[in-house]
């Protein structure tokens, strides 16, 4: 079902079941898969391929040239998953470097004037509340939830099951299963909620509240508190993983 409003390029590679609304443009090199909706005005550019079962809705642009002032030319891309939800305005801009992609997962929703910069990495299951804006190579895990006017810098990493507060801004990495809030943002505690709503287990709970105090408040150095946890912890798989990201960090946690 296409609008007669709809701009359509030949080329373009359009799935089984799409509702393209009026006035959308969809450009050459562009791969729409089954079940796709854009409501209108939607604008999908560039070498973009977005999965089955999403969900765009009007004014929303997809897969345009980065704002990345380090634009040489080249072939970039966009790939994104299924049943993703882009509300109102969001912008996701493709790669910076030739041959390089900006990705996001699927089951994502991304709500109103959202930015997902060039060369961001995005999981599944994310939700990114109104004006939420990630700057460009940043890494977002699974099932982070990022607040409202909330700004990521460059190169920043988002932890699993993480949350970050409305208007803050993060400067460096957030560690999974945590929340974050502030300008700059600081790790306060444990992602209770967010936990409780991926079945997290009790044991592994418990062991996150206690790995909390030790990394964030018993001032110990990160490399000794990470090996302080890790004799006590380290056969739970969520604290597995916070060790594995936080030794990992270039920028450094949010402490």
């Amino acid at each position: 079902m296409i609008h007669p409003t709809a701009v359509i390029h030949a080329d373009a590679r359009i799935g089984r079941g799409c509702h393209i609304g009026p006035y959308c443009i969809v450009g050459q090199y562009v791969e729409l898969g089954d079940e796709c909706r854009l409501y209108s005005h939607v604008v999908i550019d560039g070498h973009t391929r977005l999965g089955k079962g999403n969900e765009i809705f009007p004014f929303a642009s997809i897969g345009l040239k980065t704002q990345d002032l380090k634009w040489t030319g080249g072939l970039t891309r966009t790939e994104i998953g299924d049943n993703n939800t882009f509300r109102e305005y969001v912008t996701i801009n493709s790669a910076t470097g030739d041959g390089e992609v900006t990705r996001v997962g699927s089951n994502n929703h991304i709500l109103a004037y959202c930015h997902i910069a060039h060369n961001v990495q995005l999981g599944n299951y994310v939700i990114m509340s109104n004006v939420a804006t990630l700057a460009g190579h940043v890494l977002v895990e699974d099932h982070a939830v990022i607040g409202g006017l909330a700004a990521i810098h460059q190169f920043c990493r988002i932890g699993k099951m993480s949350i970050i507060g409305g208007c803050s801004k993060v400067v460096q990495d957030v560690p999974p299963f945590m929340l974050a809030d502030g300008n700059p943002a600081t790790t306060r505690t444990i992602n209770k909620v967010g936990l409780q709503r991926n079945a997290a287990s009790e044991e592994a709970q418990n062991a996150l509240r206690q790995a909390y105090k030790v990394v964030f408040r018993e001032g110990l150095t990160i490399s000794n508190a990470l090996s302080k946890i890790e004799a006590e912890f380290g056969q739970i798989p969520e604290i597995q993983h916070l060790i594995q990201f936080t030794r990992a960090s270039s920028r450094g946690i949010s402490k």
